[in-house]
């Protein structure tokens, strides 16, 4: 199989050959004639928060080893060849037995092996107020607790490499020393910590933010904030939802300045109504509306109701909002989560003998168009 387009990270014409899963050969190619659409190579995409998708839920009771090969298969279109499952604040045996499946999903599949290279735990152990508690169940949240997580961890065979907390919680900062040993990356998300509470979580070990500007009160103190602090901390990494929807443009356009391209990570954080046909649907008790443009909404308000769109969206989306480059963006879903994550995930140029990890595709509107993909040995072509 072949893949011809400028390469994101010589910024030349590539050809490159992939043989049994391999990369065999990287030679230069034709520069596109007048009138040839270009298209782009690059690594893979990795999303950092998959929460669900077309009706599959990591947090559902529910969970099939057969729908994470599926959902895997979908995030493939839209250019993201490996994720993070997502599991939000839920009961511990759920938790438990939905971590065991990924594990065991992984260790039946190849595939699956490398397009999921660890877990993220959105909770529980986040604010219990609402607002800064988002759609998170009320009843399930609760204080950081070192011995459940070590069972999880147990559980899930090593694959919990990011786990979302609220520093002002009881107990969140020895909580995250402890993480942090553990080889775990902290971020911090769906919380209300003052300065001091702040500034504690990141001198424990802190390093990310969940979702920065979401999940968070729609009020909050003109000037001594939360946002504000995260966005001054340079030890932070910013998590960002850069589909249009949770971030309006000049938000997100403030966010990337200060925090620089260098220190953001972006997200998809798809729910696992995204992907679905407009219309009404029910999340729990919740009433949900898939719009026609994709997003999700509280039934009957202007709410949303989680995210709807993959990266293939919040790529194109981003570069306007930042006024960056594609090459500049591509960045941001690919080396950036492996070193925010600390990742066993190969990034940077591509190297003959390795195992294949290339997506192919156009820019050009509000979607990339992604035209062929492969990850080790598997690959497809979309067009």
């Amino acid at each position: 199989m072949e893949f011809v387009g400028l390469d994101v990270y010589s910024g030349k014409h590539r050809r490159i050959t992939v043989e049994g899963g391999l990369i065999a050969a990287i030679e230069d190619a034709p520069v596109p004639q007048d009138g040839e659409q270009a298209a782009y190579l690059s690594r893979g995409f990795i999303d950092a928060q998959v929460n669900g998708y077309r009706g599959v839920d990591y947090s559902g009771k529910q969970l099939t080893v057969e729908e994470i090969g599926s959902l895997v298969g979908w995030l493939a279109e839209s250019g993201t060849l490996r994720h993070i499952p997502t599991l939000i604040t839920g009961g511990y045996e759920t938790t438990r037995a939905n971590l065991a499946l990924i594990r065991r999903a992984r260790e039946e599949d190849e595939h699956l092996r490398a397009a999921i290279p660890g877990v993220h735990l959105e909770g529980p152990y986040i604010s219990e107020l609402d607002g800064a508690r988002g759609a998170h169940d009320a009843k399930h949240v609760r204080d950081p607790d070192i011995e459940e997580l070590k069972r999880w961890q147990e559980a899930a065979g090593g694959l919990i490499r990011l786990v979302t907390v609220a520093p002002e919680r009881p107990g969140a900062v020895p909580f995250i020393r402890q993480a942090v040993d553990m080889g775990i990356t902290v971020s911090l998300g769906h919380c209300l910590p003052d300065d001091g509470q702040l500034r504690a979580a990141v001198e424990a070990g802190a390093t990310m933010s969940t979702h920065l500007g979401n999940g968070s009160p729609g009020m909050l103190p003109r000037l001594k904030n939360h946002l504000w602090s995260q966005m001054a901390e340079d030890r932070l990494w910013a998590g960002l939802i850069a589909d249009g929807f949770h971030l309006p443009a000049p938000a997100l356009t403030s966010i990337a300045r200060a925090k620089g391209l260098e220190r953001i990570v972006l997200v998809s954080d798809v729910g696992s109504l995204g992907g679905l046909k407009p219309g009404l649907y029910h999340w729990g008790d919740i009433k949900v509306e898939v719009h026609p443009d994709g997003h999700l909404g509280l039934a009957g308000t202007e709410y949303l109701a989680g995210a709807g769109h993959l990266l293939d969206t919040c790529l194109p989306f981003f570069i306007r909002a930042a006024g960056c480059t594609m090459v500049q963006a591509v960045a941001l879903v690919t080396d950036h989560p492996v070193r925010a994550l600390k990742l066993d995930v190969p990034t940077g140029p591509w190297r003959v003998g390795e195992a294949a990890d290339i997506v192919r595709f156009q820019a050009g509107g509000d979607r990339l168009r992604v035209l062929d993909a492969a990850l080790g040995g598997w690959s497809q072509a979309y067009a």
